[in-house]
């Protein structure tokens, strides 16, 4: 029996190509199923994947049949193409595949190629009325980008894979705003002021409406801790209140795209954009900022934004309180920044390796010369289990020992701790 999880896992798919034609080839073969879907197109440095997840649930309320498209996954590729907040189902997601593998015959494409045609294959078959499409990397040249959108929507831009993007904001904000597309609307989170340069530019160019973020970020108003046991914030918006079960600034931030949006389709699609909003209380995003049976708080952030962000929830989750952190991360990563990021919430250290023997990880002697750098003690475990037994029994005053450096360890994390029908629907 054919498995798509193995097909990808086993061709020689794997790496980084950067380009449009080999993915419009293979929509052709498959039929441009993309032509019978409407995309809201995501790019950005952080922050994609939880602003797709509440724009996938706002829309979903309002009666819209959703598609899903994230990368990486945490657990099972399948992660990657949800319907409904769902991740498709075995049988469907073999049997497409099948098909597509067969369509692919005799080209040349990558992994991340093939799971993008997949998922407007998927899509298209599903009958999804709208498809929150986030980018895997960069924008103007990566396979998402090979679709026509309705909206382009850029999370923000920050220092990441400056090999393939750009040395400086401006060069990376430049391939970022290659998502846009002439006369669509952009909406767009906070950036600096050489990034919004760049990309408002180009969108003047491209005659695109313009909704930058209301210039109020929201003022946390507390949390609380819902029946589903995600740790849920407050806070008012343009006069209304809002509850988010995604901690800290940086999602308060988010929401505030999402919130112009959802009103902007909203009016255009005649729904109660309100009512929409007020459905984010259910929003689920793995993996991200999540509080797992009250005693782990696990993050993928990979870069110093991503954990900037982090710590800073944690800072306003547990004001003064210094936790125990297991961390691991791949030496292409700004890991001593991390480092030096997460030192200030952190009791002491456990170091682990990343469970992706593909890539180099930073070493024991590495991250233990940060540690010391900061004056934090340390200690370094090659069992990823018996590292969260160790941190679990530390002593500290939240109860909560905090996971961070990669989405890889996050998802083995995950993997160890929770069903995987909790990972699989949202």
């Amino acid at each position: 029996m054919f498995s798509t999880a193995e097909y990808l896992e086993n061709s020689n798919m794997f790496g980084i190509r950067l380009g449009l034609d080999a993915t419009k080839d293979l929509l052709k073969r498959a039929g441009n199923p993309d032509k019978y879907l409407k995309f809201i197109h995501l790019a950005g440095t952080n922050g994609k994947g939880s602003t797709a997840a509440m724009l996938e649930r706002a829309f979903r309320s309002a009666g819209y049949v959703t598609g899903l498209y994230t990368s990486p996954h945490l657990i099972d590729v399948r992660e990657r193409f949800r319907v409904n907040g769902k991740a498709v189902p075995e049988e469907i997601f073999n049997a497409l595949g099948k098909e597509l593998a067969d369509a692919a015959k005799g080209g040349d494409f990558t992994y991340f190629e093939f799971a993008t045609v997949l998922a407007a294959l998927i899509f298209c078959r599903a009958g999804v009325d709208v498809v929150i499409w986030e980018t895997g990397l960069g924008g103007r040249l990566d396979a998402t980008n090979a679709v026509q959108s309705c909206a382009s929507v850029i999370t923000n831009i920050a220092y990441d894979h400056q090999n393939l993007l750009g040395n400086t904001l401006a060069e990376i904000a430049a391939e970022k705003a290659g998502i846009l597309k002439e006369g669509v609307p952009l909406f767009y989170n906070r950036l600096v002021d050489e990034a919004k340069e760049v990309i408002e530019k180009r969108a003047r160019e491209l005659h695109c409406e313009i909704f930058p973020p209301a210039a109020e970020v929201p003022e946390c108003g507390g949390y609380s801790l819902s029946k589903a046991g995600m740790m849920c914030q407050r806070f008012t918006y343009q006069g209304k209140e809002f509850t988010l079960p995604l901690p800290g600034a940086m999602q308060r931030e988010n929401f505030r795209t999402v919130y112009n949006v959802v009103r902007y389709f909203g009016e255009k699609w005649h729904f109660d954009a309100q009512k929409a909003l007020e459905s984010l209380e259910e929003t689920c995003w793995p993996g991200r900022c999540q509080l797992v049976r009250n005693t782990l708080m696990i993050d993928g952030g990979h870069n110093p934004d991503g954990v900037t962000a982090f710590t800073a929830a944690l800072q306003e989750l547990y004001p003064g309180v210094k936790h125990p952190v297991v961390y691991g991360a791949f030496r292409d990563k700004d890991y001593k920044s991390c480092v030096e990021l997460l030192s200030r919430i952190a009791s002491e250290f456990i170091f682990v390796p990343v469970p992706a023997a593909e890539r180099p990880v930073a070493s024991k002697e590495e991250l233990g010369v940060l540690a010391e750098r900061y004056n934090i003690p340390w200690e370094y475990e090659e069992d990823i289990a018996a590292a969260l037994s160790k941190a679990k029994a530390k002593k500290s005053p939240s109860g909560v020992a905090v996971i961070s450096g990669s989405l890889y360890l996050t998802g083995d994390v995950l993997q160890r701790e929770v069903p995987l029908d909790e990972v699989l629907n949202l």
